[in-house]
């Protein structure tokens, strides 16, 4: 009996030693990282749906980058909030209001994670929101309207609100210059590494299999360098 007792004992110490070795990871993102049934809350709008309904290549939730780069490198999943679409700043498509899909918005809503992958600046650099100065601090409603001010928000408040957290931020290909350059600088300033891809396949604008499997490899090579 003791021996029975000392052998569940164990298990379930090393069950609990196994688990605390793998990082939750949660993704806040746009269209690259949606995929339909995967992303929370499910009333975000997707781009990748099962039948695909893209021109892209991928079919198959295991073909996304988000979920190569977990299975591939003994992390977890958490939340995936990513929304299709979303910019990091209020200023949507054609100056509509994207308040309610910004990244802001979102972001409180990621569960409790180890590491965030913040994947975002794509549609702001596609549809021309506004810049903006650089500012750190004592932001208005107005000021998140431009790109600068409300990346730099984004991340400061992820900071209060995700102490002792990981954060990434993961820099699109073929974006606007401005955009390249406040995103390096703004994360400079927060101590937040980037992710800054290259060489992407793409159609429509969207990773195929081959540039998810990509977009995967790119983004473990920064990550992992502080968790191995």
């Amino acid at each position: 009996m003791k021996k029975l007792l000392a052998f569940l004992f164990a298990a379930v110490v090393g069950c609990v030693a196994y688990g605390a070795v793998r990082p939750v990871v949660a993704i806040l993102g746009d269209s690259y990282s949606t995929y339909e049934g995967y992303v929370r809350p499910d009333t975000n709008e997707l781009w990748y749906f099962s039948p695909r309904r893209s021109s892209t290549d991928v079919d198959n939730v295991r073909q996304t980058w988000w979920h190569r780069f977990v299975s591939d490198n003994g992390y977890k999943l958490g939340v995936n909030n990513s929304y299709s679409g979303a910019t990091i700043s209020r200023t949507g498509y054609h100056g509509e209001d994207y308040t309610p899909r910004s990244f802001e918005t979102r972001m409180p809503s990621l569960g409790n994670p180890d590491i965030i992958l913040v994947f975002g600046a794509t549609n702001d650099s596609w549809a021309g929101s506004p810049i903006g100065d650089y500012k750190y601090s004592d932001w208005t409603s107005e000021d998140l309207y431009s790109f600068r001010p409300a990346l730099a928000s984004l991340l400061s408040n992820m900071l209060d609100r995700y102490p002792n957290v990981e954060i990434y931020f993961i820099l699109n290909s073929e974006l606007k210059s401005e955009i390249n350059e406040s995103v390096t600088e703004i994360c400079r300033y927060y101590g937040i590494p980037v992710v800054a891809l290259h060489d992407i396949d793409k159609q429509e604008g969207h990773p195929t299999v081959a540039g998810m499997a990509s977009i995967a490899e790119q983004v473990a090579e920064v990550v992992n360098v502080g968790n191995r």
